[in-house]
């Protein structure tokens, strides 16, 4: 779970209907459609079957058979009086297990404290479960904010982030095609970078200095930079990061800003390795 709940969510999955025609039929498919109406209910913070049957075009005793089976595993319950569907317990069982983790450790989230101290900065620290990128902690305040929209976890904006340029450096060219295949580089902003030979050249400045910028390229008026968490293995796991007004970003306060990135991001790394 994010650290801090008052982390704004985004409105309905938009394309959830186009990801149910891509399931086709069959087990897999009835699995997707499952699941597409708990993110409705969930989304939408309770809704009848009615609701949920006109959100996914869904025939309507197709949807309420799906909601009893979401019912009968506690996922969802009945308020019967209300006819309305709402969250069931077993979500925050699964919500305390993802918790524990990703959990932050408190000396990180000290470190992560003091560079939002030091800059002046809303400062992140984001770590990599397979190929998303989850911001475990956010340290800020009603000065520096934290950039929005931000939610736990960043599915297909790894190549407008500065965690994604991170990620994505610390791939081999293949994976990261095949990321970038899959999550697209969808124009977030005027100065996003969308054209793949100019994201690779990109990311191969990003992998030769260990640092990655975004200038208002996931969200106008921000300017976000990151520099790479590594574990005992050596491996990426994560990164700490940084936001900031882009018009604050002059090439001195660059350097200040990567030079605190490079000291806390050695910090946690060696506590991680080390415990």
């Amino acid at each position: 779970m994010l650290d801090d709940d008052r982390i704004p969510r985004d409105p309905p999955t938009p394309d959830v209907p186009t990801r149910l025609r891509r399931a086709g039929a069959g087990g897999v498919a009835t699995v997707e459609k499952t699941l597409a109406v708990l993110e409705v209910v969930a989304d939408r913070g309770g809704a009848t079957a009615k609701e949920v049957s006109e959100v996914l075009g869904f025939p309507l005793p197709t949807t309420y058979r799906l909601l009893q089976v979401l019912v009968g595993c506690d996922y969802l319950v009945h308020l019967r009086a209300r006819q309305r569907f709402e969250l069931g317990y077993k979500l925050a069982r699964l919500g305390v297990s993802l918790h524990r983790q990703v959990g932050v450790p408190v000396p990180v989230r000290q470190r992560i404290s003091k560079l939002h101290e030091t800059l002046g900065t809303a400062s992140y620290f984001a770590v990599y479960r397979g190929s998303d990128v989850v911001v475990a902690h956010v340290a800020d305040c009603a000065t520096h904010p934290r950039i929005t929209p931000l939610n736990f976890g960043f599915h297909e904006a790894g190549h407008a982030t500065a965690f994604g340029k991170i990620l994505l450096a610390a791939m081999s060219r293949e994976d990261a095609a095949e990321y970038l295949d899959t999550h697209g580089t969808e124009r977030l902003t005027s100065t996003t970078i969308t054209d793949r030979d100019e994201l690779e050249h990109h990311l191969a400045e990003v992998s030769r200095r260990g640092v990655a910028w975004e200038r208002e390229e996931f969200v106008p008026t921000k300017a976000c930079a990151a520099v790479a968490v590594h574990d005992a293995s050596g491996a990426v796991m994560g990164a700490v990061a940084i936001s900031t007004p882009d018009r604050e970003v002059d090439r001195r306060r660059a350097a200040e800003v990567e030079h605190a990135l490079r000291s806390a991001a050695n910090e946690i790394s060696r506590w991680l390795r080390t415990g």
